[in-house]
């Protein structure tokens, strides 16, 4: 794979794998979709994948790219790589995987698809969600509740696995705008300062909905796609 740019400033590169069309790295003759993978094999494939990504960026082959995982599971460029300069997350849903790059603080990103069905969104929110969202997603009129909620939670999803914590006792902790039809933002935050966060949205795929969230003063996302 040839050399790629590193992001520069405020930029996130979003790229987009379907991982049904690129050739399986354990059998490349094999026309296997994740489906008929083994989970070890789907997994040994986004992390093959994601380290052909990567080495392009560092000017590594890709078997030399380390990983290494925070205690909560976050994975993280081995900083000896990269001196802090490369940081990435990575999303998966129905063969569809996101993998979101920059060069500035961290980084996470989140992917639904929109045909998802949660069962009781309001439920689901009282459940996970802070009393102001769950207020402001009581307002919205039910024909469009489904898609503020899945819109609500890529973007707490993509703000939790940023910040390294996990999800367990964090989505409450902080506030989003649970309009989609609005610009995404975080509003309040129990622990941090909800004005040092970005929200991007996007829709790498037909019918998918992806949050990026960064702790910068702003983002701009640039698409990509690898195919065979």
């Amino acid at each position: 794979m040839r050399s790629l740019e590193k992001p520069r400033g405020d930029d996130v590169h979003l790229w987009h794998l379907d991982i049904r069309q690129l050739s399986n790295p354990l059998n490349p003759s094999a026309s296997d979709e994740p489906a008929g993978q083994s989970v070890f094999q789907q997994r040994a494939t986004r992390r093959f994948y994601l380290r052909l990504l990567l080495g392009a960026y560092l000017g590594l082959p890709g078997k030399d790219v380390r990983i290494t995982r925070r205690i909560k599971g976050r994975p993280e460029l081995d900083s000896s790589q990269t001196n802090g300069e490369l940081n990435f997350n990575v999303a998966w849903s129905s063969g569809c995987y996101l993998i979101g790059i920059n060069s500035g603080e961290t980084i996470g990103v989140d992917m639904e698809m929109a045909a998802r069905q949660p069962g009781n969104p309001l439920a689901l929110a009282r459940r996970y969600f802070s009393q102001k969202e769950i207020a402001a997603l009581s307002r919205i009129n039910q024909n469009k509740l489904h898609q503020a909620f899945m819109h609500t939670w890529a973007c707490k999803e993509a703000i939790v696995k940023a910040n390294g914590l996990g999800i367990a006792n964090q989505l409450c902790r902080f506030t989003v705008n649970v309009n989609p039809e609005e610009p995404p933002a975080v509003l309040e935050m129990q622990d941090d300062d909800p004005t040092a966060w970005e929200l991007a949205m996007a829709e790498p795929t037909h019918g998918a909905i992806a949050a990026i969230a960064v702790r910068q003063q702003a983002v701009r996302l640039e698409g990509f796609s690898l195919s065979k």
